[in-house]
């Protein structure tokens, strides 16, 4: 870790953290913001399954209901596409067209895992291809691998077409995306798609301070986490006379917006119900504010990632939705006020989500590891 060269920078204990960061995430009180508005302050929300981004904007807004994002998405307002992380995202339009060039140089990097599949592939025609092929019609991953194979036939086919979505800013076509709808991936441009170019890629300077707004107080190295990104240090350096500086319980230097909140640390943080992979758990290379050291590993499964829970503001434990149930399992045993808080928030949760569905709310046994 980083240590900090300012010794008498503030101290920001792992509570002063957690307040901060669910200030900016939304989650200390109902936000009243737009949906739309809501995913381009949160810079965008973790879509790898199809209904984490309605869970999430249901934990954090006011008066929020699923056709609100639905309908962004059926209006090409909002996308989903690859982007942070090398995983699929929400974004706003502008953002779809803004940060998904400012990642480039890790989709570039992806590519050389793939570069034995990949050998005589000549990368710039395959994207040359792989737009006509998209933007004609939009294709599966399957008919983009038959495609490109039917052109490389030496190739490995999974890895054409994982350099054809590296090199190319492809997003996920409506119907897939939608509130009780289904559809399979298909994917076009996203030029394509919002009939706009690209835009000019923004500075590192002004998406430092939007992620700051959004998971701030943050270090170089959280930040780096949640692009996928390396090599930021400067952008921070270059704004560091505008922003102010703290240190966490270890010493690592943290950044931060001198108008952004910073709660009490004693402030109360409702329960929130948060789908599986919720940025709040996977942009901070330190995730000691959100998740307690006891706890880390608990959200996850092999590969799989459970629904959480918070309770006082950290992972409590984690939740799942049975064919006429609500089922809530804790990490340790819950106070009666505890218990009764999660009840009323998980009550809020299903009538948003699932309004006149009978589903009941039962406490499964305390889940150990």
């Amino acid at each position: 870790m980083t240590k900090t060269t300012h010794p008498a920078a503030p101290v920001l204990g792992a509570r002063a953290l957690n307040r901060a960061t669910l200030d900016r995430q939304l989650l200390l009180r109902p936000a009243a913001l737009s949906a739309g508005a809501a995913v381009e302050h949160l810079l965008g929300l973790q879509a790898q399954n199809v209904k984490p981004p309605y869970y999430a904007l249901a934990a954090r807004l006011d008066g929020f209901v699923p056709e609100d994002l639905s309908k962004l998405m059926a209006d090409r307002e909002v996308v989903r596409i690859v982007s942070m992380r090398s995983t699929i995202h929400t974004h706003t339009a502008e953002d779809c067209l803004t940060l998904r060039p400012l990642v480039q140089p890790a989709r570039d990097r992806e590519l050389t895992y793939f570069r034995k599949g990949l050998t005589g592939v000549d990368l710039d025609r395959l994207a040359v291809i792989t737009r006509d092929l998209v933007e004609t019609e939009p294709r599966t991953m399957k008919q983009l691998r038959e495609a490109l194979s039917a052109r490389w036939p030496d190739a490995d086919p999974q890895s054409l077409a994982v350099a054809a979505r590296c090199r190319l800013p492809l997003v996920q076509v409506t119907p897939r995306g939608l509130w009780g709808r289904s559809g399979q991936v298909a994917l076009t441009t996203a030029e394509h798609w919002l009939a706009r170019p690209a835009r000019p890629t923004p500075t590192q300077d002004s998406v430092v301070l939007r992620y700051l707004a959004a998971f701030g107080p943050a270090s170089v190295k959280d930040m780096q986490t949640w692009a996928g990104l390396t090599r930021l240090r400067e952008a921070f350096e270059r704004l560091r006379p505008q922003l102010l500086t703290f240190r966490d319980e270890h010493g690592v230097e943290l950044f931060d917006l001198p108008d952004a909140p910073r709660p009490d640390p004693r402030t109360p943080a409702p329960p929130r119900f948060l789908p599986e992979f919720d940025n709040l758990l996977l942009s901070h290379a330190d995730r000691t504010r959100v998740v307690p050291s006891e706890y880390r590993g608990r959200a996850w499964q092999g590969n799989q990632a459970h629904r959480t829970l918070l309770v006082d503001g950290f992972l409590a434990g984690v939740w799942r939705l049975e064919q006429d149930a609500l089922v809530v399992e804790p990490f340790d045993t819950l106070t009666r006020a505890q218990r009764e808080d999660v009840l009323t928030e998980g009550e809020r949760m299903l009538a948003v989500m699932h309004p006149g569905q009978p589903y009941d709310i039962r406490f499964g046994t305390v889940v150990t590891p």
